[in-house]
């Protein structure tokens, strides 16, 4: 009896190693695959459609209000672009490129020395290097036009260097609308 007892205890033995799951190291499951991320709006230029279509409906003096261009300033007697104002010219552009439907007009001004003529003659050049400046960063033509003003529309009347030198600028207004 000692020996069936044995005999079973051995068999048992072996039936429950044998039933007994084998356990294996869980392998890292790979991360669910997620969405890919929404596409981007549709643009013109760097604007968003809701930008471009917006200003698009806006009038040439409801945009002209907008403030979207910075003046350009200029020594005494000069008409060259001077480093630190290349990037208002440089935002400027942007501006045009993004919404290519807006055309304005380059105004050249002058202080209030010198004669009318000379004076005129300086505010052209004046709004030619802000055009060619503008042209060079990929503005198209279409969108640009130069006027002289001269020394007739100033922003300040003092009689002092720091207001000679407010006068002395490129000013950028709306003109109009490119019809499309």
């Amino acid at each position: 009896m000692k020996k069936s007892a044995l005999l079973v205890a051995i068999l048992a033995t072996t039936v429950a190693v044998s039933c007994k799951k084998e356990v294996k190291p869980q392998q890292p499951q790979p991360p669910a695959p997620t969405a890919p991320p929404p596409a981007p709006e549709p643009t013109r230029g760097a604007a968003t459609e809701d930008e471009y279509s917006k200003l698009s409906r806006m009038s040439a003096d409801e945009i002209d209000r907008m403030n979207l261009f910075g003046e350009v300033h200029f020594d005494l007697d000069k008409a060259d672009i001077k480093d630190s104002e290349r990037p208002v010219l440089t935002k400027n552009a942007d501006v045009l490129k993004k919404f290519d439907f807006i055309k304005v007009a380059v105004e050249g001004h002058c202080d209030e020395r010198g004669s009318v003529e000379y004076n005129l003659a300086l505010g052209e050049r004046r709004a030619k290097a802000a055009y060619d400046y503008l042209i060079s960063l990929g503005v198209n033509a279409a969108q640009l036009r130069t006027v002289s003003y001269g020394k007739e529309v100033a922003v300040c009347s003092e009689k002092t260097e720091e207001c000679w030198a407010r006068n002395r600028r490129d000013h950028f207004t709306v003109s109009e609308k490119i019809k499309k």
